[in-house]
């Protein structure tokens, strides 16, 4: 693990499906792979789903079930089949955006898909703290994500 705030978290994955269909599973197919609950969801128990908004400006919001909503993240590049870059911020505000990008490269019998995530020196004080949750909590989530 890096306490260095300016070195990316990485993770790769290698899937049996099309770039597209890979791209489609992390977006339209969120709500199928990400584990809600106590550690990786702002509503913890009154959690219902997670929704990541098609195109650029769209949010990615965690849905309660009360009815209410908190957005995570908001879409900055999306380029269907190949790569996908969102603000990310769950819990916080806006203002203490980190940034996530995933490319979905076409490789033998599938596709590498692979998620880098920066931002930590946005977080002052609270970035190695911070990093290092998501050094272990992206290999739960992304492990998912590779899985289902």
């Amino acid at each position: 693990m890096s306490t260095d705030l300016h070195t990316p978290v990485v993770k790769t994955a290698r899937l049996a499906l099309s770039p597209q269909e890979a791209f489609d599973r992390f977006t339209a197919g969120i709500h199928l792979w990400w584990p809600l609950g106590d550690r990786f969801s702002v509503g913890k128990e009154n959690s219902e789903t997670v929704v990541f908004g098609k195109g650029v400006g769209q949010h990615i919001e965690e849905q309660f079930k009360d009815g209410g909503s908190t957005v995570w993240g908001t879409v900055l590049i999306w380029d269907p089949p190949t790569v996908l870059r969102f603000t990310w911020h769950p819990g916080n505000p806006p203002s203490d955006n980190m940034q996530v990008q995933v490319t979905f490269m076409p490789v033998e019998g599938g596709t590498e898909v692979e998620l880098t995530h920066v931002g930590w020196e946005n977080l002052g004080d609270r970035g190695a703290e911070v990093k290092a949750g998501y050094e272990g909590g992206w290999v739960v989530v992304f492990g998912r994500f590779a899985s289902v």
